[in-house]
């Protein structure tokens, strides 16, 4: 393990239950096996168990269990940020979220700054106060990282900035171990399965998938849906309205989706907006076929332009339906097609962070 100068300062308020999650794990982890001392800052310290011991867990003294959404959890914990910073300067900040606020506080006190973006911002850069400002102090920044070459290429021309491209990392040997954990069937022997999993939020946009399902309730389909949000009780009513209690199913989150995405024919992605969405990747070493919104960015990138999978216009449930239909148990030739999984490797890519990182401490 090697010694620095400075510490480092991971700053993530909210911990959820995401594919950002996945990769902050991966990600910190390997970083505490190469650098001695790290600060991880979060509202959410019931998540510790997932860090090495090494890793210290700073929460903000107002931790109260009601407090639920993000921006309250950003206020608390760049507090707790302000005054670490005031005490000892000899720090650099590798920032999850809230990354605008974090970049005005570390160049306020001279700190060294890599913010990583963790999805398009079609979801979060809506207008013209919002571009000026990112574009503003993202050009702040010591380094912006990003997770695909198409969000590089967006980011790049809209904010006039130079973006460091790092692939999500993926212990893969650990997705087959927890994809071979037996659970109870959860699909009718001949019935066509489809799954997908995600946060049920406007971002995934489950509703088109809903109508894509609802085109075709007349067959022996059943789509299983994992994940929590609040857009739970307006997928229900769909389900309740339009008779698909027997072809969709909300089962909620799982801390190990992969046994279920196993039993499933096809995974379907139906997102109007991402980074580099996780779950295909996963999807795809399970070797299961693939419809996905050819949302930006990642999908296509991932799945080759279409060679991995099938990639669908935004909002179009026809054409979804259309894919669904056109799939028979023997369509597996996009499953087996050599995609380079080691591209993903987590130590690849983790140490792509490393590298990064030690050129500031």
């Amino acid at each position: 393990m090697e010694k620095f100068e400075k510490e480092l300062i991971v700053f993530i308020p909210s911990i959820e239950d995401g594919g950002v999650e996945k990769n902050l794990y991966l990600i910190l982890n390997y970083l505490s096996s190469r650098i001695k001392k790290i600060k991880l800052i979060t509202f959410d310290n019931k998540k510790k168990n997932q860090f090495k011991s090494n890793i210290k867990i700073i929460s903000p003294f107002f931790n109260f269990s009601f407090i639920k959404g993000r921006y309250p959890k950003y206020f608390f914990c760049l507090l707790s940020l302000l005054k670490i910073i005031i005490l000892n300067k000899q720090h650099i900040i590798l920032s999850f979220q809230a990354n605008v606020f974090v970049i005005i506080l570390s160049k306020i006190f001279n700190i060294k700054v890599l913010s990583r973006s963790n999805s398009s911002s079609v979801g979060w850069s809506k207008n013209t106060i919002k571009h000026f400002i990112f574009s503003y102090y993202f050009k702040k920044t010591d380094e912006i990282i990003v997770n695909s070459l198409e969000f590089k290429k967006e980011m790049d021309k809209k904010y006039k900035i130079n973006t460091k491209y790092i692939l999500n990392p993926f212990n893969f040997n650990e997705i087959l171990k927890k994809s071979k954990i037996k659970i109870k069937k959860i699909y009718k022997k001949n019935s066509i399965k489809l799954i997908s999993v995600g946060r049920l939020t406007d971002q995934k946009d489950f509703l088109t998938l809903f109508k894509a399902i609802n085109l075709l309730k007349h067959k022996n389909i059943k789509l299983i849906i994992i994940g929590k949000g609040q857009n739970k009780s307006m997928l229900n009513k769909y389900i309740q309205t339009n008779n698909l209690k027997d072809n969709i199913k909300l089962i909620g989150y799982k801390k190990n989706p992969f046994p279920y995405i196993r039993q499933a024919d096809i995974f379907i992605l139906s997102s109007i907006f991402e980074g580099s969405p996780n779950v295909l990747v996963e999807a795809l070493f399970l070797k299961k076929h693939i419809i996905s919104t050819n949302c930006p960015t990642g999908p296509s990138e991932i799945l080759k332009n279409g060679k991995y999978g099938d990639l669908v216009k935004l909002k179009d449930y026809k054409a979804i339906a259309k894919n669904i239909s056109k799939f028979s148990s023997n369509d597996h030739k996009k499953n087996n097609l050599p995609l380079n999984f080691d591209n993903y490797s987590y130590k690849k890519n983790c140490e792509k962070y490393f590298q990064l990182i030690k050129a500031y401490l």
